[in-house]
């Protein structure tokens, strides 16, 4: 029996097709626990998204999903640290679109990531922003106010949780599309923003739902209309902004799972197949319903088409408004 002793391009050829190799199949992930980052403080949409998918997928994948919020600066310190994680599964991002779509257009220094650094995995949860506006405000309609802010320019004032938010940008939106001015007064956070509103101090904001029901519930708050395509189960009587008679003024809100940038397509798709099956379940649906929010799954190829669209139409209402983060 004759040995052949490997060539330098035998063993060249051997270390290349190891380096092409997938890190590890599909099926051996994951061996440990995932951390999933959460870009707001505890309680928002985005964390109670996050919680909300985080126990079911980790009984689906027999591994433990750690929800870690890491809130400020637009989102940029939890989005910043996913973008260096390994690409490996283990360091996951529950985003939210605000922060994925208008944080980028707004930003006035060189962002510390871009949207182009993360694979979309799944979306989760649509919210359409809805406005509400304090309970002694002398209007019921989105027609109505329009009507007020016309006759009053300037004299109404919107909140929003920072300049370069999404509340901002859609505030921007609501006055171009409706021919009217506002002064915009921007708070750090949706909290100082429903305090403000509670007492009086502000007119009106827009945002996702969850954090306004109670109030919306007791009475201390009135909703005009929702800003998605549809109305929203918990407020069937509240029409959207297209009823209302502006059918351009689309500013749904949605929370997404999201992976580094070269993340294994077994893995993503591992991930993305799981949680559909989550989504999927009435138990699952209940619960966003309950958030004033819909389960809304996404492929990741739906969401690549999705974000590149939102950009498009963001894009031109910031610039038109000179809308820029602090």
């Amino acid at each position: 029996m004759r040995f052949h002793t490997p060539t330098r391009r035998h063993l060249m050829l051997a270390v290349a097709a190891l380096a092409a190799a997938p890190a590890f199949a599909q099926g051996d992930y994951p061996t440990r626990p995932i951390t999933l980052l959460v870009p707001t403080a505890a309680g928002g949409t985005t964390d109670i998204a996050a919680r909300m998918l985080g126990v079911p997928l980790g009984e689906a994948l027999r591994q433990s999903v750690v929800v870690d919020n890491r809130g400020g600066a637009n989102g940029v310190i939890a989005a910043a640290a996913v973008k260096r994680a390994e690409p490996d599964g283990y360091t996951l991002l529950m985003q939210y679109s605000g922060y994925h779509v208008i944080t980028p257009l707004v930003s006035k220094q060189t962002p510390q990531w871009e949207p182009k650094d993360f694979v979309p995995v799944a979306n989760v949860l649509s919210a359409p922003q809805i406005v509400v506006v304090r309970a002694d405000l002398p209007v019921k309609t989105l027609q109505e106010l329009i009507a007020y802010a016309k006759k009053n320019p300037g004299k109404l004032n919107y909140a929003s949780s920072g300049n370069g938010s999404l509340q901002h940008a859609t505030g921007a939106m609501l006055e171009q599309q409706a021919g009217i001015k506002m002064t915009h007064i921007p708070y750090k956070g949706t909290g100082p923003t429903l305090t403000d509103l509670l007492a009086g101090q502000v007119d009106l904001t827009f945002g996702t739902a969850p954090p306004f029901m109670p109030h919306v519930k007791a009475g201390k708050l009135r909703v005009l209309a929702t800003t998605g395509k549809t109305r929203l189960p918990s407020l069937p009587e509240v029409p959207t902004t297209a009823e209302a008679g502006l059918p351009k003024l689309d500013a749904t809100s949605w929370f997404g799972v999201f992976a580094p940038a070269k993340t294994p397509r077994p893995v993503v798709d591992r991930l993305s197949a799981e949680i559909q099956k989550i989504l999927a379940t009435p138990a699952f649906r209940q619960k966003a319903e309950e958030q004033g929010a819909t389960a809304d799954y996404q492929s990741p190829a739906q969401m690549e088409s999705s974000i590149k669209a939102q950009i498009a139409q963001w894009s031109e209402v910031v610039k038109a408004a000179h809308i820029e983060a602090d």
